[in-house]
């Protein structure tokens, strides 16, 4: 059974392989495993070792504290049932986000003060 701990690496796991834009495969091409390993991983059916974990960190280009962050209000939300979902999860948040980083600068701004403008009309409607 997955626990909490197991469960968040393996979110992290995750949204750092799709914000790289490689796939399980991919990943496990270069730590030298089977992608349904990547799979158990990432969905905390299995646990990953800290010589595993380093491993992953370093193909994702990460620190090994990156799969950490968060965990203390992961855990929290799980105790009290205040999930909610986690937004960077979402194929479609990660997709917008590579979108994004792919313009150049003065695009981004532009889009980013859009987003903004229309969160504005949003509040005052």
């Amino acid at each position: 059974m997955a626990t909490d701990i197991d469960l968040h690496l393996g979110r992290r796991l995750r949204r750092r392989r799709r914000l790289l834009g490689l796939t399980q495969q991919q990943l496990a091409m270069q730590v030298g495993i089977r992608f349904q390993q990547i799979q158990k991983y990432e969905c905390g059916a299995n646990r990953i070792s800290a010589a595993r974990l380093w491993q992953l960190a370093e193909a994702l280009e990460t620190p090994v504290n990156y799969f950490y962050d968060g965990l203390a209000e992961a855990i929290e939300r799980a105790e009290t049932g205040s999930g909610g979902g986690e937004v960077f999860s979402r194929k479609e948040t990660l997709d917008l986000i590579q979108a994004y980083y792919q313009l150049g600068e003065r695009p981004r701004r532009r889009l980013l003060d859009l987003a903004k403008s229309l969160h504005a009309e949003g509040d005052a409607a």
